[in-house]
């Protein structure tokens, strides 16, 4: 097979890949919050995201981050020397990091489909931006590849955590204030 098709087939299952780690904490968020709402709804929408959640995890997101291994590690095979390069070793450490984070996501699965709730919707909401992070600091590091331009691009995507972090608050606010974001349950009880 042509080196050309493995790198593409590389960069597609890294695509789905983020795309199974984008939606999977919005999931996670809608059935956390699901837990507000009166029966039978709760029942139904908790049911409706687990078998969501299921289908994505297992028929996407977790093919795609072995796939993306294997193209990954293939494409090392014919290019070895892109390990000596400074860019590829930053960015291999941001690839374990999602790695990482796609476990830590896999913990919070098995425990959402045991119905054991550890985080609050808040708290999914910063979670859930942690792969936007990487796949900044990823496609920088992979487009620039210069040891001084990718360290300004770190720096820039700490300023971009901090911003994300400032907007998830202000997000929070103003969700706060809306009375149309409100829980049954907090309707009926302001009656």
């Amino acid at each position: 097979m042509s080196i050309y098709y493995i790198k593409a087939l590389h960069i597609i299952f890294v695509v789905t890949w983020f795309a199974g780690l984008f939606y999977i904490p919005r999931l996670f968020i809608y059935q956390v919050e699901a837990e507000n709402k009166l029966e039978p709804a709760k029942s139904i929408l908790q049911t409706q995201y687990k078998l969501m959640s299921k289908r994505l995890w297992y028929i996407i997101t977790w093919p795609s981050a072995i796939l993306t291994f294997l193209f990954g590690f293939w494409t090392f095979y014919y290019f070895p020397e892109y390990l000596k390069e400074t860019w590829m070793l930053v960015k291999l450490s941001f690839v374990f990091a999602l790695y990482f984070y796609h476990g830590f996501c896999h913990v919070i699965f098995i425990n959402l489909q045991k119905d054991i709730i550890k985080h609050s919707a808040f708290k999914l909401r910063i979670i859930n931006e942690i792969p936007t992070i990487i796949l900044f600091a990823v496609v920088f590091l992979v487009s620039v590849k210069s040891s001084i331009s990718w360290l300004w691009g770190v720096v820039g995507i700490l300023l971009f955590v901090i911003l994300l972090m400032l907007a998830t608050k202000l997000y929070k606010k103003m969700r706060e204030k809306k009375s149309w974001d409100k829980t049954e349950k907090e309707v009926l009880e302001e009656k």
